[in-house]
């Protein structure tokens, strides 16, 4: 017969036994990056990962993370997505627009698993999308660019004819043109995300043109660094990029996707997520103006940190009217402020902006 006290060791025994066990089986939330372009492009795909390292290392163990880097927006993202829901990824994160309908697809074949896609418009039950108010960045710089310009002339690289880069266009200069009206913009579109040759081109055509100031919506430094051979002055976009450009960076419109992505797996983790839209701006700590370059004078920085605080605060936005666009027509009135519905199809440029926007 055994004794009772010897049950009660061995029910104490397994019990600690089956706890220690669960504790030791509790896994970490896999998530999944895939990238548009190298880590190593010190712009866009290079703010995502910082946000990914990020996460990962701020929850303590809790979540593991895993990235995928030069994936064409093509059927090799659809084979990526599937690879990662498939190795038991709980969410999965796309970071280009063109990744849309590829993510939309393998949503649909993976109803547990959570997939974001970053400037997109589709959603669905597992699938939600998300953003950074990019534009308000790109307000901040133009305030600096009107600022800093000499010939009243500024050059854009601009990537893909899609309303995101549209709208930065459009905020840049409505930016520069609220402390200088006498601003133009010209932009060049090089229809590539991560090109530094085509980038390199389309910079020196803008400065051959007599631009002075230059902005980018593409991800490599090229800009920058071609800014500072030929004597100009520009921004770092997505990130700081003034190790590449020196002085010739004015500021950086720096990117924190971070609090996104903290937020997405919070709620994953707590089972509280649900399919939505998130486009987070200043308000959020999703953009800043940073990085000034020491031909910014102090006065020049003090005006772009009170624009960044008006951001903040909500008593500020780009695209309040009285609007007009670039053929001097009224498209907004005085005190109303373009929904976000109107801003994510914005295909018009704004008064200032020279040249047309390729079909």
């Amino acid at each position: 017969m055994i004794p009772k006290s010897f049950k009660t060791f061995a029910a104490a025994s397994l019990l600690a036994l089956t706890c220690l066990t669960g504790a030791q089986a509790a896994e970490p939330l896999k998530a999944g990056f895939v990238y548009i372009g190298p880590t190593g492009d010190h712009g866009w795909t290079y703010a995502h990962d910082v946000g990914r390292k990020l996460v990962e290392a701020q929850s303590g163990g809790k979540v593991k993370t895993t990235y995928v880097e030069n994936v064409p927006e093509t059927a090799d993202a659809e084979r990526v997505f599937r690879d990662m829901a498939q190795k038991g990824h709980k969410v999965v994160f796309a970071t280009s627009f063109g990744y849309m309908n590829q993510m939309v697809k393998v949503a649909k074949a993976f109803p547990n698993t959570v997939f974001m896609h970053a400037t997109g418009y589709k959603t669905g039950k597992n699938l939600g999308v998300y953003d950074v108010r990019t534009y308000e960045g790109a307000y901040m710089l133009g305030v600096v660019a009107g600022k800093m310009s000499k010939g009243n002339k500024l050059g854009v690289v601009a990537s893909i004819p899609i309303p995101e880069v549209i709208r930065n266009i459009n905020a840049f200069t409505l930016g520069a043109r609220s402390v200088n009206p006498a601003i133009t913009t010209r932009a060049i579109w090089v229809n590539s995300w991560f090109d530094p040759g085509k980038e390199r081109e389309a910079a020196l055509a803008l400065i051959a043109q007599g631009c002075d100031v230059l902005m980018q919506n593409t991800d490599s430094p090229a800009v920058v660094q071609t800014a500072q051979e030929k004597g100009v002055l520009a921004f770092g976009w997505d990130s700081d990029m003034s190790k590449f450009g020196g002085k010739a960076q004015l500021a950086a419109s720096i990117l924190h996707w971070g609090v996104i992505y903290k937020k997405t797996l919070d709620d994953v983790a707590a089972g509280t997520w649900k399919s939505g839209d998130i486009w987070w701006g200043v308000k959020e700590g999703a953009v800043n103006i940073d990085n000034f370059g020491p031909a910014v004078p102090a006065a020049v920085k003090k005006l772009a940190e009170e624009r960044r605080d008006a951001l903040k605060a909500g008593t500020l936005h780009p695209f309040t009217g009285p609007l007009k666009d670039q053929t001097g027509k009224l498209v907004l009135a005085a005190g109303k402020t373009y929904t976000d519905p109107e801003l994510k199809q914005m295909n018009f440029y704004v008064e200032g902006v020279e040249g047309a926007i390729p079909k």
